[in-house]
C-alpha cells in the first residue's frame, strides 16, 4: 500500500452545495450530534443556546443553554455509546459534554423536541437540560486530571470505544492521549503521541476506525483491539489501542502537501474515506490563509485526493455530519476568511465526493429493513432514481476500479401498500470475471424507468455477475 495523492480532474459539472435554511445564531465551534433525523447543535464558541435540525423539515428548534457559568470555548460532545446497539433507535438518547479551555463536565438526556412525548419526558425525567456529570452515588465528576491546564482540553477530541463501549478516548493539548472509563468514572490510561514539537494537537480530526463512519462504535480488529485515526496539519497517526493490557501501538501516515499546514477543518467519516472541508493555515493578519479546498483521505488505499471543486467560499471551525440515510454531508456554521461567524447551513451529496456511497444506501435500506422502520413517503421513488443513476454508472465503476466483482444478492421488499419491488445488494471489491455490457445497462434503466412511470405494476430484477 503506497501513499500517494492524486488531484482529481475537473468534472463537467460543478458539485452542488445546496444552501438551507440559514442558523437561528452565528455558530462556529460548535458541536454536532446525530440522532434520528435531526442534527443537534450544542453550543459554540461564547454561545451556550442549542438547538436541534430537523433534515426533513429543514427547520431548527431551540432545545436549551448550557448553564450561565459555563464558558464554551473548544469543548467536545459525545454520544453515550450505551445508548446505541440495542436502543439505537430510542426516542431518548444521552450527550456527554466536556473539556474546552473552561472546562465542565455536563450530561443532557435529550428526547426530541419534535415530539410530544419529549414534553412528557422532560417533566419526568430532567430531559433536555444539561446537568452536572455524577457517578453511581450522585458524587460529582470531572473529565480532566487535577494536573491538566485549564488550556490543555482547548479543543480537545474525543471517541467512544471499548469492548462495551464504555471507553473514552480523548486527544488533548499538547500531545495527550487519555482512556477514561465510564463505567468506573475513572482514567485508565495515559500516553503520549509520537508527533514533533511544533505540531501540537487541537482542533483536529480524531475518528474511530469504525466499519461505516455513521456512528461512534470502533471496529474491533481483534477481541480486545480498537482503532483510531487523528490528523492535524502534517501529522497523521493510526492508534491501536490494547484493551486487556492497556497499551496504545502508534502508526504514523502519510499526509499529503495540499492539506499538511492546515487544521481546525471540518471532518466527516464516510464509508471508507473521511473528507475534509476547509480549515485555518494557524497563521493571523497578512499570513492567515482560510481554505475553502475539499480533500478525501481513503483509508483502505492511505490515499489523498484534492478535489478541484471546492466549497462556495473560504471557511474553518465548521462542523460536518453525514445524515441518517447516509447520502448528503451537511456543513454547519463556521468563519469566513474575514473572522466573519456564519450562520449558513449547507449539503452536499456524498455520492459526488466518493462513488462508495451505494454500499452506505444499500446498507441502510437494510438496516430499515432489519428495524421496521415505516417507510417515508414518496422515497420509493427516490430509491428507484439513486438506482437508475449507479446503473448508469456502472461502466464506469467497472473501468475505473478495474477489480471489483458486482453481485446482485436478490431479496424482496415491500415498498408502502402501492406495489412490491425485488432489490438487490451489491458488493465490490474482488475480481470481475464477466464484462457489464452497455446494453445491459441500458435494458435494467429502461425497466426501472417504465416501473417509476408505471408503479402498479410489478419488478423483478435478479442479477448476478462473478
Amino acid at each position: 500500500m503506497g501513499n500517494r495523492t492524486a488531484a482529481q480532474k475537473p468534472p463537467e459539472h460543478l458539485i452542488p452545495f445546496q444552501a438551507l435554511k440559514e442558523l437561528p445564531t452565528p455558530l462556529y465551534q460548535t458541536q454536532c450530534m446525530l440522532h434520528k433525523y435531526e442534527f443537534l447543535l450544542c453550543g459554540g464558541r461564547n454561545e451556550r443556546a442549542c438547538y436541534s435540525y430537523h433534515t426533513l423539515k429543514n427547520e431548527y428548534k431551540f432545545i436549551c443553554e448550557y448553564p450561565s457559568h459555563v464558558n464554551l470555548w473548544g469543548h467536545c460532545v459525545v454520544k453515550l455509546a450505551g445508548n446505541s446497539n440495542n436502543n439505537k433507535h430510542s426516542n431518548q438518547i444521552t450527550l456527554l459534554s466536556f473539556g474546552g479551555s473552561f472546562k465542565h463536565t455536563l450530561v443532557m438526556k435529550y428526547a426530541s423536541v419534535w415530539s410530544n412525548i419529549s414534553n412528557k419526558l422532560k417533566k419526568s425525567n430532567n430531559c433536555n437540560q444539561w446537568v452536572p456529570f455524577t457517578d453511581n452515588h450522585n458524587n460529582l465528576i470531572t473529565i480532566g486530571r487535577d494536573n491538566d491546564d485549564y488550556d490543555d482540553y482547548c479543543g480537545v477530541r474525543a471517541v467512544i470505544g471499548g469492548s462495551n463501549n464504555h471507553l473514552l478516548f480523548i486527544t488533548y493539548f499538547p500531545k495527550y492521549i487519555s482512556v477514561f472509563d465510564l463505567n468506573e468514572f475513572k482514567f485508565i490510561e495515559y500516553d503520549q503521541l509520537p508527533i514533533t514539537t511544533d505540531n501540537y494537537i487541537g482542533y483536529h480530526c480524531f475518528v474511530s476506525n469504525s466499519e461505516n463512519g455513521q456512528g461512534q462504535e470502533m471496529m474491533k480488529t481483534n477481541k480486545q483491539d480498537y482503532q483510531m485515526l487523528l490528523f492535524k496539519q502534517n501529522t497523521a497517526l493510526s492508534i491501536k489501542y490494547d484493551e486487556s493490557n492497556n497499551i496504545f501501538q502508534f502508526h504514523n501516515l502519510h499526509v499529503c502537501k495540499n492539506i499538511a499546514s492546515f487544521f481546525h477543518y471540518a471532518y466527516v467519516r464516510v464509508n471508507d474515506a473521511i473528507l475534509f472541508f476547509g480549515g485555518w493555515n494557524d497563521k493571523v493578519a497578512a499570513k492567515a490563509i482560510i481554505s475553502k479546498s475539499v480533500h478525501k483521505y481513503s483509508i483502505r488505499e492511505n490515499k489523498w485526493t484534492t478535489f478541484q471543486n471546492t466549497l462556495p467560499s473560504s471557511l474553518y471551525a465548521c462542523v460536518a455530519i453525514l445524515s441518517e440515510e447516509g447520502n448528503h454531508i451537511h456543513i454547519i456554521g463556521g468563519q469566513g476568511d474575514r473572522g466573519t461567524i456564519v450562520s449558513t447551513h449547507m449539503k452536499t451529496k456524498v455520492r459526488e465526493w466518493d462513488p462508495s456511497q451505494l454500499v452506505i444506501i444499500i446498507h441502510y435500506w437494510i438496516r430499515t429493513l432489519k428495524i421496521k422502520l415505516g417507510w417515508i413517503d414518496d422515497f420509493d421513488k427516490i430509491v428507484i432514481k439513486y438506482m437508475i443513476s449507479y446503473l448508469n454508472m456502472a461502466l464506469i465503476f467497472v473501468n475505473f476500479l478495474k477489480k471489483l466483482t458486482v453481485m446482485f444478492y436478490h431479496f424482496f421488499l415491500s415498498i408502502s401498500k402501492k406495489y412490491s419491488l425485488n432489490i438487490f445488494k451489491i458488493s465490490f471489491p474482488f475480481l470481475i470475471h464477466k464484462n457489464i455490457t452497455n446494453l445491459f445497462v441500458h435494458k435494467q434503466m429502461e425497466k426501472l424507468s417504465n416501473f417509476i412511470e408505471n408503479p402498479n405494476k410489478s419488478l423483478e430484477f435478479n442479477v448476478h455477475i462473478q
